[in-house]
């Protein structure tokens, strides 16, 4: 099933004359569209959507270098699916999780060197003393039998400290960045002051070497143990991760009751949570807004009413020009994409797709299409491609 959709946009729009048939004495380029582009409030960059495929609460999704997709399911199920033929294969020997709330088998990456190592990475909810928490393996993919694919040498390299009572805020989104070091979100899993606990990695952003040791330059490395895990601390549930093309890194989070946030990171900046967020307690309690207390890193922008954001990614294709370098946030309670100009100052929204479903995840493909997989049991995976 394909749809058709481009968000609607006012016709009297220079850059959108060709769209609205007045196109006798418009001969700009296509850069310069796009240039003109990022200096409105608003884009209306066309696409359409293609149903691929469907699976039972999919979390994660990434590409091997074939292009077939690695996809987790919340209940522990890791699938191996080749667009080009549309079959869907178990990949064996995934690590057993913990399933409920909002844990089970989560992110799945890939190492730099996959091609030479076979090295991927799954982060999951874990039971052990104490309670619950993430966890992350490391294990090689064996594609030696196209018809069953397994993980081997599978081992256990990181967890989140300490593990506590209840199944929500796990975050466990990993990435590696361009400087080859693995990237962890980690969330306070709603128990509020250990985003603020120095001795937990809970409500943290962890930057850590390809076996998860701490990063000698991380800025907290001298006090050693989890400690020297963070990069940033006062997160309440990052849900997305993902570095710009100049380096940076940007992380989209759940706030509480209002105020989700998308945040610029900065080796070791306080991002306040729970003692500020623009939000307030579910309970109606409030919070004290960030502007109250300067001390601590403010958001670059932030939603009330919320959007629930589920995944980050920034777009570098060619398909979608307005988007390219563009942040596109997965939106759960939103059932939308939200598109963001990074580059903008202050930083803002300047496109929402309607995607009449809640948002799990999203993935550059390497022809400049976008994968989506939608959330809850018969989710979708989607297509976005030019129109």
């Amino acid at each position: 099933m394909i749809k058709w959709m481009a968000t609607p946009f006012l016709c009297s729009s220079f850059l959108f004359l060709l769209a609205c048939g007045s196109n006798k004495t418009n001969s700009k380029t296509l850069e310069q569209e796009v240039a003109q582009a990022n200096t409105q409030k608003t884009i209306s960059q066309s696409y359409r959507v293609e149903t691929i495929a469907q699976f039972n609460e999919p979390w994660a999704i990434t590409s091997l270098p074939d292009q077939r997709l690695l996809i987790t399911e919340r209940k522990g199920q890791l699938k191996l699916f080749d667009p080009k033929t549309k079959s869907i294969v178990n990949v064996s020997a995934v690590p057993a999780v913990s399933y409920g709330g909002q844990g089970g088998l989560g992110d799945v990456i890939l190492h730099p060197d996959f091609q030479n190592n076979h090295w991927l990475y799954l982060s999951y909810a874990s039971k052990g003393q104490g309670g619950y928490g993430a966890e992350i393996s490391r294990a090689k993919l064996d594609l030696s039998n196209p018809a069953q694919p397994k993980l081997t040498d599978l081992k256990t390299i990181w967890q989140q400290v300490p593990k506590v009572s209840g199944q929500g805020h796990y975050g466990h989104r990993m990435m590696f960045g361009p400087d080859g070091k693995l990237w962890v979100s980690s969330g306070e899993r709603q128990k509020f002051d250990p985003a603020q606990d120095m001795q937990s990695n809970l409500g943290k952003v962890l930057r850590l070497n390809d076996d998860a040791t701490p990063v000698k330059d991380n800025p907290f490395i001298q006090q050693g143990g989890v400690t020297a895990q963070i990069w940033s601390l006062g997160h309440r549930n990052p849900l997305g991760m993902a570095f710009d093309p100049q380096g940076q890194l940007w992380v989209v989070e759940m706030g509480p009751k209002g105020g989700d946030e998308l945040n610029r990171i900065v080796k070791g900046e306080n991002y306040g949570y729970p003692i500020v967020s623009n939000g307030d307690h579910y309970s109606g309690l409030p919070i004290p807004d960030h502007h109250t207390h300067p001390e601590f890193k403010a958001p670059e922008i932030d939603w009330t009413p919320v959007i629930s954001p589920s995944s980050l990614m920034i777009y570098t294709g060619n398909q979608f020009p307005l988007w390219q370098q563009k942040a596109l946030i997965g939106g759960l309670s939103s059932e939308a994409i939200i598109v963001v100009d990074l580059n903008a100052k202050p930083v803002r929204e300047v496109q929402r797709l309607d995607m009449k479903q809640r948002i799990r995840g999203l993935h550059q493909a390497q022809d400049g299409s976008i994968w989506v997989i939608e959330d809850g049991p018969k989710a979708k995976l989607l297509k976005l491609s030019a129109k």
